[in-house]
Parts: C-alpha cells; structure tokens; sequence
C-alpha cells in the first residue's frame, strides 16, 4: 500500500493546488518575469482565493504577454477593453489599470536596483524566513516583513498590496517558507 505524502492542510485534494503546493510554494524566486508574475496575480487574487487564480492562471499568462512588464506597461485603452471582454481571467477594471500602473513602477525599481529581485529580498535581508508553524493556524497573515514591503510599494504608487497581499507573495516566491512542520515539504 502507498503511503500518501502529509501536505499543508490548504492544498486540498484540487490537483492544481496540489501541484502548486509540491512544486512552487516557498520555493525561492530571483527571476524578475516570475516575480512579476506573482506580484500581478496575488493583485488579481485581492478578495479572491488563490485556488481561483490558480485556475485562471494560464489565461492570465496568454492576456499578459507571458508576464511581461515591458509588454504590461505599455497597454493602452483598447487592450483594456479586451481584457475586460477575456473570460478567462479576473475582469476588474481596476486591477487591469493597477496592473499596468505597477508594471511601470515594477520597470522603474529594475532601472534603479538593476533588478526588481535586488529590491525585493531586501526585505527579508536576501534569505528565506523559515516560520516553523506547526498547524495553519500558526501561519501569520501578515508580518513585520510583509508590513515594510507593502508601505515602501505603497509609497512608490503600487496598487493592491496591501500588506496581507504582500505576504502571500512572499509566500509565493519563497521569501518566507511557511510549510507546517509535518508536511513532506518542510525539510
């Protein structure tokens, strides 16, 4: 008989979510194009769960320009329209606009630090913060960390990130590993 592999609670049994989980939660990102990517899908994910993100992930890639920024930042009034007509993804308008507005604040911190990944792991002092929750309950939905980083984009123009939104991405991008202790991914 298998033996099944203990996960974090919030994977579910959704295969998406499972995958997520296994492959890419608190995995360290130093790529700009994924940090973009996750930086416009947790904007996106603002009162939503993940899981439907997730779904639409790959429609958010082909809307996006594959994640693009330099493509991003340039959208212009009929684009929006069209991605107001996609289906496929989150269709607020305020998120589409903020994602444009972000892609050029996201182009302006590469110009400044020589890469939105220079900027963005100062946060966390260039290193992984390991949490060690033992239940989800432990996982915090916000920290001191994800607090300076939501303030600093906030001061810089950056739209939806907030500092709950902030955190997420640092969980997303493998700033901070928060697999409870139990989990096969913890080690």
């Amino acid at each position: 008989m298998k033996e099944e592999k203990v996960r974090c609670s919030w994977a579910g049994n959704r295969l998406q979510d499972i995958k997520y989980h296994d492959e890419e939660w608190g995995v360290p990102v130093h790529d700009d194009q994924k940090l973009f990517e996750f930086l416009l899908l947790e904007s996106f994910q603002a009162g939503l769960s993940w899981s439907t993100i997730l779904k639409k992930r790959e429609n958010f890639r082909k809307a996006f320009d594959n994640f693009n920024p330099s493509i991003v930042a340039n959208y212009d009034d009929k684009k929006i329209e069209l991605l107001l007509k996609n289906e496929g993804i989150i269709r607020n308008k305020l998120k589409i606009k903020s994602a444009i507005s972000n892609a050029n604040i996201f182009l302006d911190i590469q110009n400044e630090y020589g890469s939105f990944n220079n900027y963005i792991w100062q946060f966390t002092g260039g290193v992984t913060i390991k949490n060690n929750p033992k239940t989800i309950q432990d996982i915090p939905s916000s920290t001191n960390e994800s607090d300076a980083m939501s303030k600093d984009l906030k001061n810089r123009g950056f739209k939806f990130v907030g500092t709950t939104i902030c955190y997420a991405f640092m969980q997303a991008t493998g700033m901070v590993d928060d697999h409870v202790v139990d989990c096969f991914r913890y080690e």
